[in-house]
């Protein structure tokens, strides 16, 4: 099938095109024939995907960027309300559409799945695209995160399911209507919109109200924010709760979870058959990923034993222990994790995947606010590796809060009993990281920030 163009959206303009999630909405506008057009900071392999797509990339913010015909501008939170397009849009009467407005768009007359969580989005949101496209079912997705080259964060598929990553961040997910929605996890984080557990409790509830009657909702049993949400929602009217995990009481049961390297063996009891399958990246949290996306297709009709075959097929996404290289006997493998829970997650993955190996750590703390709040678990997290070297705070969207550097995780750190080293130039990491590596080490480069530059140049710098 072939649904058409959301309303206004012919000849959008999206003000930071290359984001995670505006150019996956862009490639899709442009893959349904509209006329893509935008700008952003910076040129990138991102950007150059889009153009092969007929898309026109300005670099820089400029007001002369947006044309006059545009028939709507597409921003996501991260957008300043002083940006020169923003304003000329304005003076020009140009509709100005939120980016979950323009998924939702895209969204309309298919079978949704929407993956929500505190972590786990993108890992689980591509387990889903990668399987259902090995099983012939072409579904159309939007993730928060490369597959395997610039731009497979997106596709506009001929089939009638389309999987997308549901951003609690700033409650811009409450505008999906999904016929199945997961719920990974909830913990507090995004701090800048967050004040509380209550205030991410109630977002999450808001999100599950809008599964239409006789849709299905897809939670783990096991984590504790996740445990409090299905509670709350179990009485509302048409809506199916599966849960799943390693409890008994589990709906989709996980029975064993054997690593194997890099990578795990799962067994799952799944509406009273059992079924073991081959999940390609290593640790117990993507372990759980799978299975709740196993959950997700069956809600959908899939059978279960043709999609944890199809599960296998999945080898990872960018930046999700991505294993970047080897030189000198080290590997230098990429890790996107920036909450204290997803760092001691990776690091435990990585800690059982390597044996008597050394991991290094060059961790880049991402957002002042972020650190304000969880700077000391950060900390307490590096105590897992084996050192750390540890980077200025990576500032995205924020500006600086007086008295909030990294100072505070390194200090955590090292009350936890890390070897922790401070380095405020990035340009020098490769060669202070090189001096620190042996052969037989793993590095990981740790962020949601630049920090994934660190990789090709910790490599090169090893092999000379």
């Amino acid at each position: 099938m072939k649904p058409g163009l959301p309303t206004a959206m012919e000849r959008p303009h999206f003000i930071g095109i290359g984001g995670a999630g505006m150019s996956g909405i862009a490639k899709i506008l442009a893959q349904r024939g509209a006329q893509v057009a935008g700008s952003d900071a910076r040129d990138s392999e991102t950007a150059q995907a889009l153009r092969a797509h007929g898309a026109t990339v300005h670099i820089g913010h400029a007001a002369g960027h947006l044309a006059p015909d545009a028939t709507c501008v597409v921003v996501s939170s991260a957008i300043r309300a002083d940006n020169p397009e923003l304003a000329r849009a304005a003076e020009l009467g140009i509709p100005v559409v939120h980016r979950s407005d323009a998924l939702a768009g895209l969204m309309d007359g298919l079978r949704p799945i929407a993956v929500a969580g505190t972590h786990g989005k993108t890992t689980t949101t591509s387990m889903l695209a990668v399987s259902l496209s090995a099983l012939g079912l072409d579904p159309s997705y939007a993730i928060g995160g490369d597959l395997d080259a610039p731009g497979s964060n997106a596709h506009h598929g001929e089939g009638d399911i389309f999987v997308a990553e549901a951003d609690e961040s700033d409650r811009s997910f409450h505008t999906y209507t999904p016929q199945v929605a997961i719920i990974l996890n909830a913990e507090l984080d995004h701090h800048a919109n967050y004040a509380s557990m209550e205030e991410i409790y109630e977002s999450f509830e808001t999100f599950v109200g809008k599964i239409p009657e006789g849709g299905t909702l897809v939670i783990a049993h096991g984590q504790a924010g996740a445990a409090e949400i299905a509670a709350r929602v179990r009485g509302n009217d048409g809506l199916k709760v599966v849960t799943y995990g390693e409890e008994p009481e589990a709906d989709v049961r996980i029975t064993k979870i054997t690593p194997r390297g890099l990578t795990s063996e799962v067994t799952v009891v799944i509406d009273g058959r059992m079924l073991t399958f081959t999940v390609s990246v290593p640790g117990r949290h993507y372990a759980h990923n799978a299975v709740a996306a196993l959950a997700a297709g069956v809600a959908l009709g899939i059978p279960a034993h043709n999609l944890a075959s199809a599960l296998g097929k999945y080898t990872g996404v960018k930046r999700r222990l991505q294993l970047k290289g080897e030189a000198a006997g080290v590997q230098v493998i990429d890790s996107y994790a920036h909450h204290p829970t997803e760092m001691t997650a990776d690091l435990e993955a990585i800690r059982g995947a390597a044996g008597d190996a050394r991991i290094l750590v060059v961790f880049q703390p991402h957002l002042f606010s972020r650190t304000q709040e969880l700077g000391k678990e950060m900390g307490q997290s590096l105590a897992l590796a084996d050192a750390s070297v540890v980077l200025d705070i990576y500032p995205a969207r924020e500006d600086p809060i007086p008295g909030v550097t990294s100072e505070i995780i390194i200090d955590a750190a090292r009350a936890a009993g890390a070897d922790v080293t401070p380095e405020h130039d990035k340009g020098a990491v490769a060669d202070v990281v090189a001096g620190m590596a042996k052969p037989g080490d793993l590095v990981l480069t740790m962020g949601a920030g630049d920090v994934t530059d660190l990789g090709p140049q910790i490599l090169a710098r090893l092999s000379s």
